[in-house]
């Protein structure tokens, strides 16, 4: 199959798809007798955000896959298209889901330890119905808490490949030096360098996540506890018709 058939239906797929796809997926498309091999799906990507380099939407790897969205330079004029009011955090949340990302696994009393405050049940019940957050077991210890960790959908959510991605936190106590838009692409080693972090480590990894959050669907609106606080968006590309 002629590469420019199978470079063309890819790019189809992933503005149609609503969501990362992955190279096995794109796969699928094909017949099964005319389907192109991993690599020559890997080219048609690496072509695709070649092509993309000087336009308003780029090719961006998450965790799931690849995904078709509008570049950050562009995003907030392009958000005009949708009237409803963006999704609100309270920065509480946002601090709970930050010390997840860089302390994970953990508990919830180890949360509160560090934030010194009781953490909202609504609180953690949002993070779960998002899917950003999992339980993947219990500390060993007296009533075994629940053990917390993020989950793929948290990663593809803030445009993040994996935990790698996070910004170090270096980078984050720079913040202010760094605009809106904190640059994911050179940072390195973040989930093990939280390791020593506390309660300032939370409130400077939650500026990242304020400032990384891609707009959710209209139906989650209101599920958290406290809201506060607006979501900025990384815009994923609409198919015509969507």
């Amino acid at each position: 199959m002629r590469d420019a058939i199978v470079k063309n239906l890819i790019e189809a797929a992933l503005l149609a798809a609503g969501r990362p796809l992955d190279v096995e997926q794109l796969r699928e498309l094909f017949d099964e007798f005319e389907r192109p091999a991993a690599a020559a799906v890997g080219a048609a990507l690496e072509a695709l955000a070649v092509e993309y380099a000087d336009r308003g939407i780029e090719l961006k790897e998450v965790a799931s896959g690849f995904r078709i969205q509008v570049r950050d330079s562009v995003a907030p004029s392009v958000s005009r298209l949708w009237q409803e009011r963006p999704q609100k955090y309270s920065r509480a949340l946002l601090e709970t889901l930050a010390l997840i990302a860089y302390r994970q696994p953990v508990t919830r009393g180890e949360i509160e330890d560090i934030r010194g405050v009781q953490v909202n049940p609504n609180i953690i019940r949002t993070l779960l119905e998002r899917g950003w957050v999992r339980v993947i077991g219990h500390r060993d210890v007296p009533g075994r808490p629940e053990l917390l960790a993020t989950t793929r959908e948290f990663l593809d959510y803030f445009g993040l490949k994996s935990l790698d991605d996070l910004p170090t936190l270096a980078q984050l106590r720079d913040f202010e030096t760094l605009g809106v838009q904190l640059e994911f692409e050179d940072a390195n080693a973040a989930a093990a360098g939280a390791a020593a972090s506390g309660e300032a480590d939370a409130a400077d990894a939650t500026e990242s996540f304020e400032a990384s959050a891609s707009k959710p669907p209209a139906d989650d609106a209101g599920a958290a506890g406290e809201a506060g606080g607006d979501a900025a968006a990384p815009v994923a590309a609409r198919a015509p018709g969507d």
